[in-house]
């Protein structure tokens, strides 16, 4: 484990202390513990000394405080809006037909040839593949990726395709660009020339990404938001204790520190033939009960809090992602002032816009780029907001339906995104978005064992939608 802490605080250029290095080593604490002390104290500092070790550990700790700090402005009813353009919930139209499948992908083509125009003004007139492969000279693309190979002589070539044309995009196996990790279906801008053979030879490599500009612009609102993930209600490893540690403490401490939403990024039961033998993990084994011991379970949030809840891949839905909200026979229990969407799902929230996705694409993130892992989950997190899209990869572990509008591209951008899935807990500032993956609330089960899946569970990640600060809540006690 030194190895590892010494390697992620090289990588970001910065020191520890001697006796921090072996407080952190001897707090048995992971990789995600460790890479959000270093993401929260790098702007302001690089060298983490015990004292910062000892700050994190108490799990109170602000983790991210905005350099300008405005004064609160009371807002006791709050603003809440789901934006409706951002819900598959009675919008779907695919059958799997053909015609489904093109639409697709000409969707997110679309959606993400756009924001990569809009973001690198030297794309803003790219050309089609037909037309640019005619010029002896260097010239910009846009093209969804079909296929990544390498040679027998280690060079990487692309397969680019925009809506009417294909072409291989040639790089060197010296180039830097050899350690970008460039996935299938994802849509990327390319800078470079026609060889005479017909390859397009690359020199350059573009993401939708982020604006430059972009950043956390504080406010002066005093509220802020929580979020949960992954309850898993009906299931043996239920955390009982910690849950009711968290609603003790929201009844006592939410309407005085302004905490006036909660989001639930899906999971939110065990559900019924998750996992094979997933029976013999059940403590309740009716879907209906669970959701009906989830709907008990919500009345003690506290009155102010506005809820929001979606589907996960343990969820009575489709597994197919977008995933519309659940449907009335599960639901009747809950109270009606809750919000029950679609999985991924975008709301404004007091000016900022948070997304909220369950996660069942890290399955597939991990299989696609090196060095990916669950341990890590907020460096895959920083995948999605570059390549501004959830869930790319058709075809793999991940079910995706072939809707006809991407609805997993991440557009419009949020200020917050929030995962769920993999049970593990981090937060990061990245380019100016708060990236949340949202910890559990079910200890390890024998499958999760068996695919040495270690939660991290019984955190609870808080923004304060002003300031940006994040405190990371810890209910495990």
């Amino acid at each position: 484990m030194k190895d590892e802490i010494l390697t992620e605080v090289t990588r970001r250029n910065m020191f520890i202390q001697p006796d921090a290095l072996d407080l952190l080593e001897s707090s048995g604490k992971d990789i995600v513990f460790v890479n959000t002390l270093l993401s929260s104290v790098s702007s302001n500092k690089f060298l983490i000394t015990k004292k910062d070790v000892e700050d994190f550990l108490n799990g109170d700790k602000g983790l991210m405080t905005s350099e300008k700090v405005i004064p609160n402005k009371v807002n006791p009813k709050g603003d809440f809006v789901v934006l409706k353009a951002t819900d598959i919930t009675g919008n779907s139209t695919c059958e799997a037909k053909v015609e489904d499948f093109v639409k697709y992908f000409k969707s997110r083509y679309e959606i993400l040839a756009g924001i990569i125009k809009d973001n690198n003004p030297a794309f803003e007139h790219s050309l089609p593949i037909a037309k640019a492969r005619k010029l002896d000279r260097d010239v910009c693309l846009i093209g969804m990726v079909y296929e990544v190979s390498v040679t027998k002589n280690g060079h990487k070539i692309i397969q680019l395709e925009d809506h009417n044309d294909r072409c291989s995009a040639f790089i060197n196996k010296d180039s830097p660009l050899m350690k970008d990790p460039v996935i299938t279906d994802e849509v990327i801008g390319v800078k470079g020339k026609f060889s005479p053979s017909g390859l397009f030879i690359v020199d350059k490599i573009v993401r939708p990404s982020v604006p430059k500009n972009h950043q956390w612009i504080p406010s002066d609102t005093s509220s802020s938001i929580a979020f949960l993930s992954d309850i898993h209600i009906g299931s043996k490893e239920f955390l009982q204790s910690g849950w009711d540690n968290m609603m003790h403490w929201l009844k006592h401490n939410a309407e005085r520190q302004g905490i006036n939403y909660l989001v639930l990024s899906g999971d939110v039961v065990d559900g019924i033939g998750a996992y094979p033998g997933q029976e013999d993990d059940l403590k309740v084994l009716d879907i209906y009960e669970q959701y009906d011991i989830l709907a008990d379970y919500l009345k003690d949030v506290p009155d102010h809090m506005q809820i929001l809840m979606h589907p996960g891949n343990h969820d009575a839905c489709r597994l197919a992602e977008p995933q519309p909200a659940l449907k009335d026979i599960y639901t009747k229990k809950f109270d009606s002032s809750i919000n029950i969407t679609g999985n991924p799902i975008s709301i404004k929230v007091e000016d900022r816009v948070v997304t909220s996705y369950h996660g069942k694409s890290f399955d597939d993130w991990i299989g696609a780029i090196h060095g990916a892992s669950y341990e890590k989950p907020l460096e895959i997190m920083e995948h999605m907001v570059e390549k501004r899209h959830l869930a790319p990869i058709y075809g793999k572990k991940n079910a995706l339906a072939p809707e006809s509008k991407d609805y997993l591209a991440l557009q419009p951008l949020p200020d917050i995104l929030v995962t769920g899935h993999i049970h593990n807990v981090g937060v990061e500032d990245y380019k100016g978005i708060k990236l949340i993956q949202a910890s559990s609330y079910q200890a390890q089960t024998d499958y999760q064992k068996q695919h040495n899946f270690n939660p991290v569970p019984c955190r609870m990640p808080v923004v304060h939608l002003g300031t940006g600060r994040i405190t990371l809540k810890n209910f495990m006690k």
